[in-house]
């Protein structure tokens, strides 16, 4: 198909956003019926290309035409036009940074489940695929109209694996970014997922960022405040990082004084989830076996969740 083909065959229904190079709108596939998400990626000269513009879109592309899962955006075509790419998408309504700021809407128990649940199932999938997200955060965990939850925004993905493997720090979200990234850590693995979804799980519960800093050392101090300082006994190669500086020692709260309505088995896991040393944090898999997702109440159902998304569709 031509690329005049390709431009006609997808209908503009609707503006979704705009980023510094990207628009995202709402359009249907005229050959399938289907509504889908269009991101028109501005891809520049080549001296643009040198900012990283192309290489985070190709990054995307490439990562996403290998990724087939329940719980992971599909990237159904991907077409150039002049200097743009366009990637067509599933279309999801809404996304969880909505959902968590919508006060109108009650997250239930089941509802704050679910949606780690399967937040977990995508990630157990791309860890096994040795993929890194690093820039886990509500908004890029996609709902639809039945409740389904897909990761999405694979710009700063990464495949990991090579124990002499460098990487930048410099990724990751910093309110969702974990304690080794933020002392400068150039070698990691799937902690810094991990870290991610216990702040997620957190921000659902409280329905504000759990640790909303200003700066990567405020970003620590935030951190240690609350979870307590850890000491070389806690994360012995903390000591060994290249941005590493001391802290004052805070003795840290008992969460179950700042999750009041969190069950036992809920502050078990958000504890793995946030453990200091990222060789102490629990693996996507190893999550998805504590007794928190097997307890009651269940995961609600994702019909049940469709009430909840309409609302937010304008």
């Amino acid at each position: 198909m031509g690329i005049d083909e390709k431009l006609k065959r997808y209908e503009k229904l609707d503006f979704l956003g705009e980023g510094q190079f990207a628009t995202v709108y709402k359009a249907k596939d005229l050959e399938t019926g289907n509504i889908v998400a269009v991101k028109k990626i501005k891809v520049g000269t080549r001296e643009e290309a040198a900012d990283g513009i192309n290489r985070t879109a190709l990054r995307e592309i490439k990562l996403l035409q290998e990724l087939k899962h329940h719980h992971i955006i599909g990237l159904q075509d991907v077409f150039g036009h002049r200097s743009n790419v366009s990637l067509v998408f599933d279309f999801m309504d809404t996304d969880l940074e909505i959902i968590i700021k919508d006060n109108t809407i009650v997250l239930t128990p089941g509802h704050i489940k679910s949606y780690i649940l399967q937040t977990l199932k995508g990630l157990e999938y791309l860890h096994h695929h040795w993929i890194l997200h690093r820039d886990l955060k509500p908004n890029n965990l996609l709902i639809n109209d039945q409740g389904l939850l897909k990761l999405g925004d694979f710009g700063l993905a990464k495949f990991f694996g090579s124990p002499s493997r460098i990487y930048t720090n410099q990724v990751v979200t910093r309110w969702y970014r974990c304690p080794e990234l933020l002392f400068g850590a150039r070698q990691y693995g799937t902690g810094v997922d991990m870290w991610a979804v216990g702040c997620i799980l957190a921000e659902l519960l409280l329905r504000v960022p759990f640790l909303p800093g200003d700066s990567d050392l405020d970003q620590l101090s935030r951190i240690f405040q609350m979870l307590g300082t850890p000491s070389e006994e806690t994360w012995a190669s903390m000591k060994d990082l290249p941005d590493f500086v001391k802290f004052k020692v805070f003795p840290g709260y008992d969460l179950k004084d700042v999750f009041i309505a969190g069950t036992e088995d809920l502050l078990c896991i958000m504890k793995k989830l946030l453990a200091m040393d990222p060789l102490q944090r629990c693996s996507a898999t190893e999550s998805l076996k504590m007794d928190y997702f097997s307890n009651k109440p269940p995961p609600t159902p994702g019909q049940d969740s469709v009430g909840l998304v309409k609302r937010l569709q304008f």
